[in-house]
């Protein structure tokens, strides 16, 4: 057995201190081994996590094979380079409006999506690129529902805040607003009988308003399969969680409507994906809703217009990066579990590279939306009804 260090998530103890680890098992019994001397899988101890009033059994340990650990790199990388394409399309004006980027919390969404099905429901607030890609959406067609061209996912009229697949439903960008609406969603779930869950993401932010707590009451009452997740990175709009919060451990907080509370180090990708599984199957299981915390970081301000130095001193973001970055612990784990080497990771990065840098011209030469597009895909089964424009004189004819 070898003793690995690597950083895990952000402690809840503020400022960080250097050297806040914890030690990581690595065993290397009895591995299936590559012809080239790679391992195909290899077994890590997880970190532990914090429960409330929650009698679940938990996995201690989690086996990570070859395919998936460099699987989950390239996404990681994939989000992470998607957003700096993005910040960088901003700071160029090609983007305009609002921008939120994912950047340091690309394990949560990573990391969930492994851990549940393709036919579970996703529902988050407007930090929504890394969701709608590991969702099925191509880079390419982001990046353009970004600059608000006709090639975007949703044809450039929903932009930053409005992405959607059949199992994600947004992006939305109002505060808190999107929590209540996947309580519905679980319980349609319920309703139809189909054995899917609904994982409803807000962040700290947002976590003190009261229709959250109006959700709670009533996927309890009906036994709703919603996995209600604070994407807790800390800092909100720009003000501390333990400022912000008279009580700042959001995984207690459905004390009122008895329902069960789970914390998660949502910057350990392996983390993320058991416990994430083990919370959807007990909600499977008929047991209701669930409170988890996914403990994260967001490298940038809140959004665009935000510089994030403010109310944290760069110091910090730098630790954090250094110590506590999702991808350089999952690199990791890769590395002492001798799952991949440094050549394939890298060519993995330039790969990445590639794909963003042919994404992003397409994003900015993809054709604009012409003036009839304002009338179309509007409203279901209405093809041919006339809609009306900005004033009473003008109308446009509807179309898909």
């Amino acid at each position: 057995v070898v003793l690995v260090e690597v950083s895990s998530g952000i402690n809840a103890e503020w400022p960080l201190r250097p050297g806040m680890l914890v030690r990581q098992c690595l065993s290397k019994l009895s591995r299936p081994v590559l012809s080239r001397g790679l391992a195909t899988e290899a077994t890590f101890d997880l970190p532990e996590c914090s429960l409330h009033k929650f009698d679940i059994a938990l996995p201690t340990t989690t086996t990570l094979t070859r395919d998936d650990g460099l699987h989950y790199l390239r996404e990681m990388n994939m989000v992470r380079r998607m957003e700096t394409s993005a910040g960088a399309m901003y700071k160029s004006k090609d983007i305009r409006g609002f921008l939120h980027l994912y950047t340091g919390q690309e394990a949560i969404c990573v990391g969930m999506e492994a851990g549940i099905k393709p036919t579970d429901s996703i529902i988050t607030a407007y930090r929504d690129h890394g969701w709608a890609y590991v969702r099925g959406v191509p880079a390419q067609q982001i990046l353009a529902e970004l600059t608000g061209r006709s090639g975007g996912c949703q044809k450039g009229k929903g932009g930053s805040m409005h992405m959607y697949t059949d199992t994600m439903f947004g992006g939305n960008g109002i505060v808190g607003a999107q929590v209540p609406v996947g309580a519905g969603i679980a319980f349609a779930h319920t309703y139809k009988e189909d054995g899917g869950v609904c994982i409803s993401l807000y962040g700290d932010g947002a976590a003190n308003q009261g229709q959250i707590s109006e959700a709670y009451n009533l996927a309890a009452l009906f036994k709703a399969p919603c996995m209600f997740t604070c994407e807790n990175n800390h800092y909100g709009m720009g003000t501390s969680d333990v400022r912000a919060a008279a009580n700042p451990h959001y995984y207690t907080r459905g004390d009122a409507a008895a329902i069960p509370g789970i914390k998660i180090d949502g910057m350990n990708v392996l983390a993320v994906r058991d416990f994430t599984k083990a919370v959807a199957d007990w909600m499977r299981a008929g047991n209701g809703p669930v409170v988890a915390e996914v403990e994260t970081y967001r490298y940038y301000g809140h959004s665009m217009s935000d510089p994030g130095t403010s109310y944290r001193t760069r110091d910090e973001v730098q630790e954090v990066r250094k110590t506590k970055d999702p991808i350089l612990m999952l690199k990791a784990f890769l590395l002492e579990g001798e799952l991949a080497t440094e050549a394939e990771m890298k060519e993995i990065e330039t790969e990445v590279r590639q794909v963003i840098d042919e994404a992003t011209v397409f994003a900015k030469t993809s054709p604009e939306l012409e003036p009839h597009e304002m009338y179309n895909t509007i409203y279901q089964d209405m093809d041919g009804a006339r809609i009306r424009g900005a004033d009473a004189m003008t109308f446009g004819i509807h179309s898909p």
